[in-house]
């Protein structure tokens, strides 16, 4: 049976170095101890893999029925967009990682140069498939990365200094990109994360990005059980970025929320729709292309919030064949934000 799992980035960056420039027991973890991936069997599996890959027509026929009902409820109706939004004009293509780190994506796994060469291909192939919707890249920095064990003050999480920051927001500078600053809280909060990220976050090209998989509220160790969140958490965040907004007197902001399993985000029907915000329902999974494709019509099609978000995976053993950039221009509701990793 094919398995659907999310990528353990806490494992990952088990040995991730501390930022020199957040050292300080108050606002840094420590890096966790070096910890093994390798387990028995896979640990995080979405619902949708729970089932075998029907075949053939029966598929086909079984997806045309399902897509059928669920496009009733899309475009969601909310507020219209304010003047400088992003969405839904531009299709933003986004670059995922941390610079410190090879195995989290493709800010660290490559050269800079070479990294940014690689996003203007991407950009140019989606600007090929859909010459009808303007591409805008972003790199998308996790900013709080969450860590297999507890450091100095409990939280499960690495706060990332503000020279890593500025080093991807110069990256991205080069090619006229947003930043996305993704958030990993461990056992911390929203509420505990956010307020140190306003100084970037009030930039008018900065924007968020929050990972459920990583919200420990329930107890447990991140990449060891799934986390999730509430709309009440989506609202907070909402909230905190709308305050900005009016604040500053910006553009609209961007929020992405990561999801790949249904539990990954709870009620979200209470989630508040803001005319500062423009929320991203990202389908954050890996597989093969009909098991993501599944995961997109039940995680994000059938629970519709705002905009709609894919992610693929440069690695074979992650996205093995990677989904079809035609495939994805050609979902219902319209895949806005696609994030590489």
């Amino acid at each position: 049976m094919t398995r659907h799992l999310s990528l353990l980035l806490a494992v990952a960056l088990a040995t991730l170095p501390a930022p020199a420039a957040a050292q300080s027991a108050a606002t840094q973890s420590k890096p966790a101890a070096k910890t093994s991936t390798k387990t028995s069997k896979p640990r995080v599996t979405s619902d949708a893999a729970s089932r075998q890959d029907p075949t053939g027509m029966a598929r086909e026929s079984m997806y045309a029925r399902r897509n059928a009902q669920l496009d009733s409820l899309w475009p969601v109706k909310g507020p219209e967009p304010l003047p400088g939004a992003i969405l839904p004009q531009k299709r933003i293509i986004a670059y995922y990682g941390n610079p410190l780190s090879k195995r989290m994506g493709v800010l660290g796994e490559y050269e800079p140069q070479a990294m940014l060469k690689m996003l203007d291909a991407e950009v140019k192939a989606w600007e090929q498939a859909d010459p009808e919707t303007p591409v805008q890249p972003a790199l998308h920095l996790i900013a709080v990365v969450a860590q297999a064990a507890p450091g100095s003050d409990g939280k499960y999480r690495a706060r990332m200094g503000d020279s890593l920051v500025e080093r991807v927001a110069r990256w991205a500078e080069s090619r006229n990109a947003l930043v996305f600053l993704d958030v990993q809280v461990g056992l911390s909060t929203l509420q505990q994360e956010l307020p140190r990220l306003a100084k970037f976050l009030v930039r008018p090209n900065f924007h968020l990005g929050i990972d459920p998989e990583f919200s420990m509220k329930n107890g447990g160790v991140p990449g060891k059980r799934i986390g999730t969140y509430d709309a009440a958490d989506i609202n907070y965040a909402t909230e905190f970025l709308q305050g900005l907004v009016q604040q500053h007197k910006i553009p609209p902001k961007l929020l992405v929320v990561h999801r790949f399993t249904r539990n990954g985000v709870t009620n979200y029907r209470n989630i508040t729709l803001r005319p500062e915000v423009q929320i991203v329902m990202h389908m954050d999974g890996f597989g093969a292309p009909w098991l993501k494709l599944d995961s997109y019509r039940e995680y994000v099609k059938a629970e519709p919030v705002q905009f709609a978000g894919w992610k693929q995976f440069y690695k074979p053993k992650n996205d093995n064949p990677r989904t079809p950039i035609s495939t994805i221009a050609k979902l219902n509701p319209k895949v806005l934000y696609i994030q590489y990793q």
